[in-house]
């Protein structure tokens, strides 16, 4: 009978659909760690990433690893290149709220929520509004066109605004552009939002230069790792008004030393990387994916969401 090793909050929402699974349901990384090399399907997620890349290094015997997490930046990815270990991630699972929650930053930094807020709170009647831009005919760059730039897309297409996205892989669409074109047309777009993975390849792609040339009103919006921003070039760029400003849910480190200049950055929103969690359904939504991928793994069959180790994503 195939090994398996999942941690017990999932439990609920996989075990009755998983019969002939040998499944040891760990509740601490130590538990984990004891049989990480006995099994051959592992379910290792937990909130602290080094002891996680520890276990799966100690799981030898690992041919897949399925993981919630979207990003594989913290596992031991040469490990498991070597040993030719599928791993299926949780790309998609938060698409719904990540994108509700770009649409939210967008509002609250077209209208200004925050100091709509600030008057609230010092019991102030205003006699004009802080914020009059709109999300309806603007013009959206997307950075990053997975299952969340897709979403986003998705979420925004209310608004009857013209967006433009960013992928590697070619399409036959006017509104699809290649990751060589999109530096030269960032003065076009009123936002710009940030989706893509966190490789080698996108650290820092949003540097002082891409700054230098987006619109003095446009805003940033990064939802994909803080990596892909220079926040010492962000925090230059807002504070010279050369931007309108930047909605971020990610950033360096996280979290967020409370003396770190970014907070105190004008004109930005900061929301703890909050934008994945802000659902109810994550999961559910990660359960039924395992099932699938699992019947899928039995039979031999193509599974969803299988990383590209060489790629990052």
């Amino acid at each position: 009978m195939t090994k398996a090793a999942i941690a017990s909050l999932i439990r609920p929402l996989v075990e009755p659909h998983i019969d002939g699974l040998d499944v040891t349901w760990f509740e601490s990384g130590d538990q984990a760690m004891e049989i990480a090399d006995s099994v051959e399907i592992g379910w290792f997620d937990m909130y602290d990433k080094p002891k996680m890349a520890e276990i799966i290094t100690a799981a030898t015997n690992l041919k897949w690893l399925n993981s919630i997490y979207a990003g594989i930046d913290h596992f031991p990815v040469d490990a498991l290149r070597e040993r030719g270990t599928i791993v299926t991630n949780g790309t998609g699972i938060n698409a719904i709220p990540i994108a509700e929650f770009v649409v939210m930053g967008m509002l609250a930094a077209a209208k200004r929520v925050d100091k709509l807020l600030e008057s609230q709170a010092q019991g102030e009647w205003l006699n004009g509004p802080p914020g009059n831009a709109e999300l309806f005919e603007s013009k959206i760059l997307i950075i990053g066109y997975g299952a969340i730039g897709q979403q986003v897309a998705k979420t925004l297409s209310g608004f009857n605004a013209d967006i433009t996205a960013v992928r590697r892989t070619p399409v036959e669409d006017d509104s699809i552009i290649g990751p060589d074109e999109w530096r030269a047309r960032l003065g076009e777009f009123d936002w710009v939002i940030v989706a893509a993975p966190a490789t080698d390849e996108t650290q820092h792609m949003i540097g002082a230069d891409e700054l230098a040339a987006m619109k003095n009103t446009a805003w940033l919006v990064n939802v994909a790792r803080g990596s892909l921003v220079d926040q010492a070039a962000l925090i230059a760029a807002l504070e010279a008004k050369s931007i309108g400003g930047a909605f971020l849910d990610t950033v360096t480190p996280e979290p967020l030393p409370s003396d770190d200049p970014l907070w105190k950055a004008p004109n930005i929103f900061i929301t703890s990387h909050m934008s994945g969690n802000a659902t109810t359904r994550m999961f559910e939504r990660a359960a039924q994916r395992f099932v699938e991928n699992l019947k899928r793994y039995r039979a031999g069959e193509d599974m969803i969401s299988v990383v590209n180790l060489d790629l990052g994503y």
